[in-house]
């Protein structure tokens, strides 16, 4: 079973997902703002964090820029959760090296094929077992992962 660190503030929608996850296979783990997530996802090492941007204490932006430095933590899926729905918001989220950007109101179903996605493209980059390089310097078993993804 993987398991979803969800960092949320508003304390319904963070309930709300938690169970949908729950309903679809997950085990998640919660927390109500970005300190605490952070500290969740060093001492537990999710599959995946989903996570908001505007909370107090660390906001999202503060919580994936730790979690990128860390060695345990770095490889990590992540994915914001947050009602900013503005283009260049999105992007500076993606440029700082979010996997994905949900905007809030989500459907039940672009939350649930996102994970999915993000899981699988994980489990490709991950399981690469063929280390010879091609002329570009990037593994046969690379290529054929990004070609799949």
């Amino acid at each position: 079973m993987k398991t979803i660190l969800l960092i949320e503030d508003d304390r319904a929608l963070r309930e709300n997902t938690e169970e949908l996850l729950e309903l679809s296979g997950y085990m998640v783990l919660t927390a109500p703002n970005g300190k605490l997530g952070i500290e969740l996802a060093k001492e537990k090492i999710p599959d995946l964090i989903i996570c908001d941007i505007m909370m107090p204490i660390i906001d999202g932006y503060g919580v994936l820029e730790n979690i990128s430095k860390d060695e345990k933590t770095k490889q990590i899926p992540f994915i914001f959760l947050s009602a900013k729905t503005e283009q260049k918001e999105i992007e500076k989220g993606i440029k700082l090296g979010a996997d994905d950007y949900l905007t809030k109101p989500f459907e039940e179903e672009d939350i649930i094929s996102t994970i999915e996605s993000q899981l699988a493209k994980a489990k490709l980059m991950t399981g690469k077992h063929d280390k010879t390089l091609n002329d570009h310097g990037v593994s046969e078993d690379e290529l054929q992962s990004l070609n799949e993804l």
